[in-house]
């Protein structure tokens, strides 16, 4: 399959939904659910009828340097395009599927343009008046979702590269927050920090007392 076959499959969602009568179709995703430290960062993106994008696809199927990339060109060619957040604390307070929501949603209201239909990745749809579809898998399928994806993932990897400069020891910048064998090792060591989401596991029993043993 050429590049211009695979964009153009990747737009087919998109053009259904133009046929229906749409104009302002917002992709929505995340970057950050699964990490032990950080926030949530959801982002949404309305992408032009028309756009040279090559490489365009799912933010997990690209190289660092690729992501980078395009999330630049995104956001050159978008419509719109805004990010939304949750912090620890709210995923702590809330759990990660409500943050997850919220940050979806504070993307959204962050839209210089209303869309008029949302395609949402994952199972879950937002509570909003606005016509939408959550989309098992959507990063892979729609390009708007795609390109939300990818600056999503930029933007989270970005913070969490600041994050290693405030708490170096912790090593943010090498696994953005994700339970690696060494981020386990420095939480061990140091015990947590304040970007830590002390509602997960292991987090939760570090911080009562109980040391995660390794592997």
């Amino acid at each position: 399959m050429d590049e211009i076959e695979r964009i153009g499959k990747l737009l087919e969602i998109e053009k259904g939904l133009f046929a229906e009568g749409y104009s302002r179709i917002a992709g929505i995703d995340e970057a950050g659910r699964g990490p032990l430290a950080g926030p949530v960062i959801a982002a949404a993106c309305i992408l032009p009828r028309e756009f040279e994008l090559p490489g365009l696809n799912d933010s997990k199927k690209l190289s660092e340097k690729k992501r980078r990339n395009l999330a630049e060109e995104i956001k050159k060619q978008a419509v719109a395009f805004a990010l939304g957040s949750a912090t620890p604390g709210e995923i702590d307070l809330l759990n990660i599927l409500r943050a997850t929501k919220l940050a979806m949603i504070r993307a959204l209201e962050n839209l210089k343009i209303n869309p008029d239909y949302v395609i949402i990745d994952g199972r879950d749809m937002l509570n909003m008046d606005t016509a939408q579809k959550a989309i098992i898998g959507g990063d892979a399928l729609s390009a708007s979702i795609a390109a939300a994806s990818i600056l999503a993932k930029v933007t989270r990897d970005a913070l969490m590269d600041e994050m290693h400069q405030i708490y170096p020891e912790y090593h943010f910048d090498q696994h953005k927050g994700y339970g690696t064998k060494l981020h386990m090792e420095v939480i061990n060591r140091f015990g947590p920090c304040p970007i830590h989401r002390q509602s997960f596991s292991p987090i939760k029993e570090i911080i009562a007392g109980t040391q995660y043993k390794l592997g």
